[in-house]
């Protein structure tokens, strides 16, 4: 069975940083692209960054623009979102993800991710 966990989430001023954690159980994040998606009440799950398997290749959101940076350590099976330069508009529950089969690109679809955690707050302040 599948788990992931995110941490790192809180309440941040703009301007501020973040490093959002998400350690993975059941899969190994070394055969498996991963991604990073948030959402706000009333609004779908959006894209944020992806990574692929050995963390050679990250794809990010367009309003990214340069100030977020994704992450993995496959020896921990854990991948990073850091967040710099946060802004009122990132405000969102963040949740991490698999890619649904082993060896598969990243991806900005949320269909393609199978498993997803619980996710993690981050509330910046203006």
């Amino acid at each position: 069975q599948v788990q992931l966990v995110e941490s790192g989430g809180g309440l941040v001023q703009a301007g501020g940083s973040l490093t959002l954690s998400c350690t993975v159980s059941g899969r190994t994040t070394n055969l498996y692209a991963m991604g990073w998606f948030r959402q706000t009440p009333g609004k779908e799950r959006e894209f944020v960054a992806a990574i692929s398997r050995s963390g050679s290749i990250a794809n990010y959101a367009d309003f990214v623009n340069g100030r977020f940076s994704i992450s993995k350590n496959n020896a921990k099976n854990t991948v990073y979102l850091q967040m710099n330069l946060l802004e009122p508009e990132d405000t969102a529950l963040y949740y991490c993800g698999t890619r649904r089969h082993i060896l598969e690109a990243p991806s900005s679809s949320r269909a393609d991710y199978d498993s997803w955690g619980q996710g993690t707050q981050v509330t910046v302040s203006s």
